[in-house]
């Protein structure tokens, strides 16, 4: 997608997100109706400047945050930094202040659409390690709030980076 045309995108997102889903029976939902990941927005500052750490999705390599799918018994704000570290080598401090929510549709093998919604939550990066499980699968990049908005290809992410303020989060 050429970046005029993620712009026009974003500006449509922003006057008014419609998300198209097939109506759902809740008294008979299955697990693959709605699925919830959970991200980490992992940051740092440097030279008095806020910095975020984008990573690039394994198979298309667009850059992305780090994300996925909780194990059971984890909390959602552990699950974002279990896939900080796995996905980016990240450690930190996570917050359980989720900084907002989410949605896309991931395209099964077999054609179908499936709607998955992503609680997002800050994690204060202490260190980056060299090794860790998906370092040969993804690059690294560290980058302004500004320009990682920018780079991200989900139309209702990047307006949620943009106004991340680390300000509300010492409460």
């Amino acid at each position: 997608m050429r970046k005029k045309d993620r712009k026009r995108q974003r500006r449509q997102v922003n006057k008014a997100v419609r998300i198209k889903h097939k109506p759902q029976r809740l008294d008979v939902a299955d697990k693959r109706d709605v699925r919830t990941q959970f991200a980490a927005l992992c940051y740092r500052v440097r030279d008095g400047k806020l910095q975020v750490l984008m990573i690039t999705s394994r198979g298309s390599k667009r850059w992305i945050i780090p994300k996925g799918w909780p194990l059971d018994g984890e909390t959602p704000a552990h699950a974002a930094a279990t896939e900080a570290y796995e996905e980016a080598g990240v450690e930190g401090k996570i917050s359980n202040l989720c900084l907002g929510i989410y949605s896309y549709t991931k395209t099964l093998p077999k054609g179908d659409d499936l709607p998955i919604v992503v609680a997002v939550f800050p994690l204060h990066v202490k260190r980056l390690l060299k090794k860790y499980p998906e370092a040969g699968q993804r690059k690294r990049k560290w980058v302004s709030l500004r320009k990682a908005a920018k780079m991200i290809s989900d139309p209702e992410l990047g307006p949620l980076i943009s106004s991340f303020d680390i300000k509300r989060l010492k409460g």
